[in-house]
This record gives structure tokens, sequence and C-alpha cells, in this order.
């Protein structure tokens, strides 16, 4: 255990988190996400028994959103709708990151299939527990930035 650090963090995942750069993808999936498939050649962990939301709070405790993209954050959009409708847990989601300062608009809502193109292309998906369908996000990482000192 490590003190300030949120214990659903894994060394597994705060080693991911760590390595990752500036403007990679992290997926976090529902349980019923294809991540194996899609992720071929990527690390995929998991999360069981844990929730989006739950997990979405811890990875977001240590990794910082893209501020220079107008969209740091997708998520599946639900099947059979149209942008802005989110499901409650999407909504639930984004309150969240809203907490955090991200504007609600930051959030794009990507057809299914569009979402599985972005997310074969991410540095890692972590699957949580979550049984709520269309469940899935992506989170862009963003930089650190020290005060520059003359």
């Amino acid at each position: 255990m490590l003190k300030g650090i949120d214990p659903l963090l894994s060394p597994d995942l705060l080693r991911l988190l760590a390595e990752m750069g500036h403007d990679d993808a992290l997926v976090l999936a529902d349980a019923n996400f294809i991540a194996l498939r899609l992720g071929a050649g990527t690390p995929v962990l998991r999360l069981p028994g844990v929730g989006l939301v739950r997990a979405l709070q811890a990875v977001t405790s240590l990794l910082p959103l893209a501020e220079d993209i107008p969209h740091p954050v997708a998520y599946m959009q639900v099947g059979g709708t149209e942008p802005p409708y989110r499901s409650a847990l999407q909504r639930e989601a984004v309150a969240l990151l809203a907490g955090l300062g991200l504007d609600s608009g930051q959030a794009e809502g990507v057809e299914r299939f569009a979402f599985y193109e972005r997310a074969r292309k991410a540095y890692a998906i972590v699957v949580t527990g979550e049984l709520q369908p269309w469940g899935n996000f992506i989170l862009r990482k963003g930089v650190i930035c020290a005060s520059l000192r003359p």
C-alpha cells in the first residue's frame, strides 16, 4: 500500500498509467467489451467486480486528461440513439469528470464500430466488472507541466 494512491490501482495498472505518454489512449471498458479481440498485442488489465464509475474515479485520480484536443474523453454511443443522448451510467461518468474540470461537451459520443476502431489504437484496455451495457470510455492522457522559471 502507498499513501495517497487509490487502493483500486494495482501495481500493474500504476505501471501502465506511468508508462503512457502524452496523447496515449486508455480504454475503460465494461465486462462485455471485446477487449482481447480488439486489443491484440495491447496490454489488457482486469478490474473484476469494479464498476465503471469507480474505476474512472481511481484512474483519473492520477491520469491527467489532455487539454490540447477538443474531446479528451469518448464514450460508446448507445445503439439506436443520437448524440447528445447519454445513458444514466454515461451521465454519471461525465458528471464525475466535470468535477475534475472537464466540460460536458468535451466528452464525445462515438458510434459503436467507430469506437472499436479507436480502441484498437489504444495504449491499453482496462476491463471493469461493469454490467451496464455501453459502459465504455476512452481517455486521452495529457501532460503535467512544471512552471517555467526565467
